[in-house]
Order: structure tokens, then sequence, then C-alpha cells
């Protein structure tokens, strides 16, 4: 099935989520290997429940400053090429033939920042994705509404825009007021809302708390029109209930990584001689950099010292975190 880009079948996919109390989950991608995991797990959780035509959105960002995925899609480490290669990846994944052509997959643009993605912004034919979020987080509120309020005029029609109306952080004290959600939502006419709610979008563990009272506050303002960024800096056990706080969208990228590599890493040390050799083994041992239980016995593999060795591994562990996602949210 082609990407899912018109705005007019994006609402309408939207519209759908909600109707079957969906949160629709947005997976961040940065390579090949995480875009084709992102989908290959949601065919198999589709067929699972008998919807092989499940939806599903599939994110990049553009120059972020605090990750530049498009930047690390190529090694050339040059974002249009990497964009290019994302937009190239998925289109091939889900084109007539393919394992994948069945889910309806949208395209989300991550973080877009007014000040670094001028050339993006101004070059780029919006109507190629699915949604944006506009990125003005980093100015006063004032400045934040009077430049997404520009956006979303010039862009009316186009694409589904996504606001972050404050700064996502862990901040005790600078959660996203009702008060404040509703003036934004109302002023700047975007589709959907960021609101800071006790989540951190850069943690590197489960350690912050969402706050749901909150969430279903602003929504008796705005109605379910929120996105949640740093789910992975939430307990799964928290995030089960979503859609009743108002919860339409869900990001998602750390938890990919960061659940996946100690796996990587357990096998390649159970593993040792066969990827590094067991002269190299024996040595790193005595040295103190392995320990003594790592492999140091079996002879040097082909299959081990492989990319696609350490590929799979994480291709296989990433289907798992999305899997654990799917479950909660579409039901």
């Amino acid at each position: 099935m082609p990407l899912i880009t018109e705005l007019k079948q994006v609402k309408e996919l939207y519209a759908e989520a909600s109707g079957n109390e969906w949160v629709l989950p947005a997976f961040n991608a940065e390579d090949l290997t995480s875009t084709e995991a992102i989908l290959a797990a949601t065919k198999d959780y589709g067929d699972s429940i008998g919807r092989e035509d499940i939806p599903i959105i599939i994110g990049i960002t553009v120059n972020y400053d605090h990750r530049s995925q498009a930047v690390l899609y190529s090694h050339a480490r040059q974002w249009e090429l990497g964009l290019k290669l994302f937009m190239s990846d998925l289109e091939l994944l889900t084109s007539e033939g393919s394992p994948y052509s069945k889910i309806r997959v949208m395209v989300h643009l991550d973080h877009v920042q007014l000040d670094i993605n001028k050339d993006f912004l101004n070059n780029w034919d919006m109507s190629r994705f699915s949604s944006i979020m506009y990125d003005a987080s980093e100015l006063s509120l004032k400045e934040n509404i009077e430049k997404t309020a520009s956006y979303v005029e010039k862009n009316n029609g186009i694409i589904l825009i996504e606001g972050a109306c404050d700064e996502i952080n862990a901040s005790a004290d600078n959660f996203t007021t009702p008060d404040v959600a509703e003036n934004y939502f109302r002023e700047t006419g975007v589709d959907i809302i960021v609101a800071n709610l006790g989540t951190e979008h850069r943690a590197d563990a489960a350690t912050l708390q969402y706050k749901d009272e909150l969430a279903r506050k602003i929504t008796k303002r705005i109605g379910g029109r929120i996105c949640l960024h740093g789910t992975s800096s939430v307990s799964k056990s928290n995030l089960t209930e979503l859609f009743h706080d108002g919860i339409r969208k869900v990001n998602i990228w750390t938890a990919l990584e960061r659940d996946t590599v100690p796996v990587l890493f357990k096998d390649m040390l159970e593993n040792a001689a066969k990827v590094i050799g067991p002269k190299k083994a024996e040595e790193w041992v005595a040295s103190g950099l392995l320990g003594s239980k790592a492999d140091q016995s079996s002879s040097l593999s082909l299959k081990y010292f492989t990319t696609n060795y350490r590929q799979n591994i994480i291709f296989n562990e990433m289907k798992k975190v999305v899997n654990s996602y799917l479950e909660m949210w579409y039901r």
C-alpha cells in the first residue's frame, strides 16, 4: 500500500483510530534495520489480531539539535541524503510485492525547528509527508505561538501539524497547564499538541512519572488531541490507559535502542571467541577486559563477525520492543 500522506486520508485514519480507541504509535528510525523492524513487528502483530492493514507511523528528525536521525541515516552524514534514503526505504518496503505492503504507513517529521531547518522547510514538499512536529518550544511562549500559527496558516490543508506548547523536560514545576494548552491550541490552530506531562524525550531509563490526571484536565479543554513525547521514559504499566487520558499519538525512539543493545552485548560476550577468535578472547580474559565465563575456546566464525549477525539480533529485539507497545494500544 502506498504511504498515506494525503491530509484527508491521514485525518480519516486518526478518526478511525479514535473510533477504535487506539493510540497511534510513532516510532522513529535512523537506519534501515530500525525502519524494517518497525514494519515487521507491525505486520506480525496485525496478523496476530487479524488486521493486515494495521496503521503505524514511522518518524525521523531532520537536523534536530539533540539527535539528527536524517544525518545519521547515511554515513555520509548529510541530512538531505539521509532523508531521501529513509523515504526511499519506506516507499520500497511498502510497495506491491513487499511483505509489508498491506500496512497503512504514515510518515512523521519530528522536531522540525525553524532556526536550523530553514532549508528543509523552504525546499521540501511537505505533501510527501503525513505529519510534522513544528517545534518552536525553544522560544518564549508568545513567540512560539506566533511562529507556529504562521506555519499552520501557510500549510493549512497540506499536512497534519503537531505543535509543542512547552519545552518537554522533567522539571517538576514546569508542566503544561490546562490554560496554556487551551490558549496554545486555540491561537495556533495546530491539529495536535505536545504538552509537558512529566516525561522526557531524552531519558535513558524508565524513571519518570507520566501525569495522567493533568492530561485528562487538558483533554477536557481541547478534546483528545495530545501527543505524548518521551514515552520511553515511562514504565509500561503507566501507559495502558492513554487513550482515555486524551492521548491520540505517542512518540517512541529511545526504547528501541536502549532495550536492544544489551541483548547484542550479551550474545557477543557469550560467543567471544567466535567473534574475535580464541587467541584474542584468551588475551582479553587475561587482561581482565572479559570475564572468565566468556567463550575462549571456539573457533572464529564468519557468522559471528559480520554486520548481518549484529543487525539481525538488533532487528529481532526491536521487533519485540515495538510489539510490546502495540499490544497495549491496539486492543
